[in-house]
C-alpha cells in the first residue's frame, strides 16, 4: 500500500527542500494548487519517496519562489499551469508566454473557468434533441 504524508512547510523552506530531495534523487511527482473556500491558495509540492508520496504544502501565498532551475520542466510546467489558472507568482519563473490559454483571452487574475455540471448536462441535451 502506498503511503502519503502531508506536511506544512513555509515559503522559505521550498528551494532548499527542492535542492535536498533533488541531490538525494528524490522525483518530483507534481506541483499541485488550489484556491481554498476563502480564495486563498494551497500550493504543494509531491515529492516520490517510496513507498510513497510526500506532499510539502504553503498555504495562503501568492508568491513563491521557482525550483524550476532545480527540476527543470517537472517543476517549470506546473508552476506556469498555477501561474496561469490561478495567478501564482513564482519568482524566477520565465512567465512571458502563456502555457494553455491564448493570448487574445481576457487578462485578469487566473484564468479558471468553471461550468456546473447541470448546464453540461444541459448543453448535452440540446445537442440531441437538435
Amino acid at each position: 500500500m502506498q503511503e502519503y504524508k502531508r506536511i506544512s512547510i513555509t515559503k522559505d523552506e521550498i528551494v532548499p527542500l527542492a535542492e535536498k530531495m533533488r541531490k538525494n534523487g528524490v522525483i518530483l511527482a507534481m506541483i499541485h494548487g488550489y484556491l481554498d473556500k476563502n480564495g486563498l491558495p494551497n500550493i504543494s509540492y509531491e515529492y516520490q519517496i517510496d513507498p510513497g508520496i510526500e506532499s510539502y504544502y504553503v498555504e495562503g501565498e501568492k508568491v513563491l519562489p521557482t525550483i524550476s532551475h532545480i527540476y527543470d520542466l517537472a517543476a517549470e510546467w506546473p508552476e506556469r499551469e498555477l501561474n496561469e489558472l490561478i495567478d501564482i507568482t513564482f519568482e524566477g519563473l520565465d512567465t512571458s508566454k502563456r502555457l494553455f490559454m491564448p493570448d487574445s483571452m481576457l487578462e485578469g487574475q487566473g484564468q479558471i473557468f468553471v461550468t456546473p455540471m447541470s448546464e453540461l448536462i444541459e448543453k448535452a441535451h440540446k445537442k440531441k434533441e437538435d
